[in-house]
């Protein structure tokens, strides 16, 4: 006996086609297959950005990819300075070649967004950044002379400019803009977790074996990483679909044009120069006030104040990319701003150095925040202008231009005004923030679009 179904009307037999147990658990459904396997009504792909399924191999292939990229990115945190001072560089030199990284990474967050946004595979971009990484440490390792090192250090800051957006549009092109507040916040969570790792497992390195050991294995976990991004899959990022649509053919001059028409965008990178000319100089400042008041545990403590908020923010990071799918963006970026000023605050009242680092629990809640909030609201102010990752460097150089700025307001009022006046006056530079963001910011969040 046959069924006769009335929309092809095609005879199909009660057994046509039996699908082995372990197929259906092991693979994933992909589209084709399913227009393949069934009949044309059957096969209605999920609406873009909606949720549409994601095999479990992407997922944890992106879980582990934030997670190696963020080991990778902490070979060239204060790792170098170490290295630099144990091969007999003067102070000069070793600060020459951290600015020219620093120049490097302040200038290449715009054309980094842009090579993103141009390179149709989101997964290549990443995978030649992450290569870039690995090359510049072990150039570092095995030719420590002037040249190689500047070259080394452009690279990886190059590298990096292209490697920060490329996962943006990894993660919000597999999971699309319904969800990409979780994603986010767990991709925070897992490199937090690989910074902390890292720096327990490269300190360890460097005082068993050498300094230079710290950059072979740095080098080393490009394997793992690149690995991690072949679980990737190709098919289920779609980022032109979901991060964004199709970019119009324009110059860069319109292109640009374009961003700084966007008034809400402009005025959240306001926001942002704001709260790192506030940010960045306090850790360095909390770092001295140790060094003066408990000079022999002071490099435990400035340690303590690096994994506090690493570790604040492996917690608090998917929690922030729930709530910001379920009550907004705009409640959540009041909260991270004000735990600025409040710190700030705390901090030049405060004079008990277990104290002090207790403290850095407000850092790690802003991190926690501006970690999912940043990729999330400039993904909300671009969708659909196909700029998403060029917006997304223009507001990297924000940041960039105020904790540059930031370390040198401080000094100078730490040197002429002391520390004390150095933390109260960072304190207001944050509540100007907070009033920023609390009266221009608009609410970002769009309402899911019928699928």
């Amino acid at each position: 006996m046959t069924v006769v179904r009335p929309k092809d009307r095609r005879p199909v037999p009660h057994r046509e086609r039996e699908v082995p147990r372990h197929e259906t658990r092991a693979r994933p459904v992909r589209l084709k297959d399913v227009a393949a396997d069934t009949a044309p009504d059957a096969a209605e792909p999920a609406a873009p950005g909606l949720g549409a399924t994601v095999s479990t191999g992407s997922r944890r292939g992106l879980d582990a990819f934030a997670f190696f990229v963020a080991n990778l990115q902490t070979g060239f945190g204060p790792f170098l300075a170490v290295y630099f001072s144990q091969a007999k560089w003067t102070q000069s030199d070793i600060g020459f070649a951290l600015t020219v990284g620093s120049l490097v990474s302040l200038l290449g967050q715009v054309p980094g967004g842009a090579f993103v946004d141009a390179v149709r595979s989101k997964r290549f971009a990443a995978g030649v950044a992450v290569v870039a990484i690995s090359g510049s440490a072990l150039a570092l390792a095995l030719w420590p002379n002037f040249l190689i090192v500047l070259l080394a250090m452009a690279a990886h800051s190059a590298a990096s400019c292209v490697l920060t957006p490329a996962i943006a549009a990894i993660s919000i092109g597999l999971v699309g803009h319904a969800r990409a507040g979780e994603r986010l916040g767990r991709n925070a969570s897992f490199q937090a977790l690989g910074n902390a790792l890292a720096a327990a497992g490269m300190g360890a390195c460097g005082y068993y074996l050498s300094n230079d050991a710290v950059f072979y294995l740095t080098a080393a976990l490009v394997a793992p990483t690149l690995m991690a991004l072949s679980y990737i899959r190709a098919d289920e990022i779609d980022a032109n679909v979901r991060t964004q649509e199709p970019p119009p053919a324009q110059a860069g001059g319109s292109a640009l044009r374009t961003l700084l028409a966007n008034r809400g965008l402009l005025i959240f990178a306001g926001c942002m120069v704001l709260f790192f000319l506030a940010n960045a100089a306090m850790l360095p400042l909390v770092g001295s006030a140790l060094t003066l008041r408990a000079s022999e545990t002071a490099t435990v403590l400035v340690a303590a104040c690096i994994m506090v908020p690493q570790a604040v923010l492996a917690v608090c990071a998917p929690a922030v990319g729930r709530a910001a799918e379920r009550y907004g963006r705009y409640p959540l970026l009041l909260v991270g701003f004000a735990a600025l000023p409040l710190r700030g605050l705390l901090l030049a009242y405060t004079t008990n150095p277990y104290l002090l680092v207790a403290i850095q629990v407000f850092d790690g809640i802003s991190a926690s925040v501006l970690g999912v909030m940043v990729p999330l609201v400039v993904s909300d102010l671009t969708r659909g202008s196909g700029r998403f990752n060029l917006a997304l460097g223009a507001v990297g150089t924000a940041m960039g231009i105020g904790a540059a700025l930031s370390t040198s307001l401080a000094g100078v009022m730490a040197d002429r005004l002391g520390s004390h006046a150095a933390f109260l006056g960072l304190a207001l530079v944050g509540l100007c923030a907070f009033l920023a963001v609390a009266l221009l910011m608009p609410e970002t969040r769009r309402s899911p679009e019928p699928g």
